[in-house]
């Protein structure tokens, strides 16, 4: 288990210690709900095209984004009981690493990825248990990225990744426990959207790849209705 998956877990014991206190008075029917939750986040990374490279990289060449846990937070708004909207927060890091071509060359570090999403969901609940399906759009923004370990010695100063749209699906379950508001929520979302890698050496666009990431999102943890 990873200390950042460790770190979401304690911080969904935490809040379930929080909301089950007298003070937070939920509803099982209410408008709003907040989900703390541990994500599992697991990239594509494939290059699609190689528009510009000029090193140039082995024809081969090809590559994958590693996957990260990270904690997140929903908060959804009911606008009747079978159907909400919802936006999630989160911050996420990966590395890119050859596969074919370069084996295990890290191209990319520490690129740091915010990917705003909002979806429209509808609920079908069975009983106790809500499940539900929706889908909407997603901002991927990237805010930081580093040049990988492997691309340093040859040159290479600054390695940037485009923001860009892209579309979202998802699927899951909320379960009440109890009347009081809380429950437990496990989601699924897959998503469809690419970026450009860019590597400069000093003012000089060395190498441009089309990669399409796609993520799953696997997600679980504990929600708070009012």
């Amino acid at each position: 288990m990873t200390k950042t998956l460790k770190t979401s877990l304690a911080a969904a014991a935490a809040a379930v210690a929080m909301l089950a206190s007298p003070a937070f008075a939920g509803s099982a029917n209410g408008k709003i709900q907040i989900k703390v939750l541990g994500s599992a986040v697991l990239p594509n990374g494939k290059i699609t095209s190689k528009p510009i490279d000029i090193v140039p990289l082995p024809a081969t060449t090809q590559t994958a984004a590693s996957d990260n846990y990270v904690p997140t937070v929903a908060v959804e708004y009911f606008v009747s009981p079978n159907f909400s909207v919802e936006t999630i927060c989160c911050l996420t890091e990966h590395h890119v690493t050859a596969t074919t071509g370069l084996p295990g060359a890290e191209l990319v570090s520490h690129a740091k990825l915010i990917p705003a999403t909002i979806t429209a969901k509808l609920h079908f609940p069975v009983g106790p248990l809500k499940p539900y399906v929706g889908a909407g759009g997603t901002y991927f923004l990237w805010v930081d990225s580093k040049p990988g370990a492997a691309t340093i010695p040859l040159g290479v100063t600054r390695t940037t990744l485009s923001s860009k749209f892209g579309a979202v699906v998802q699927a899951g379950v909320d379960i009440p426990l109890g009347d009081n508001g809380i429950g437990l929520s496990f989601d699924a979302k897959k998503y469809f959207v690419s970026t450009t890698a860019r590597w400069y050496a000093g003012n000089t666009l060395a190498i441009q790849t089309e990669h399409k990431l796609d993520p799953w999102v696997l997600s679980a943890g504990v929600s708070f209705r009012f």
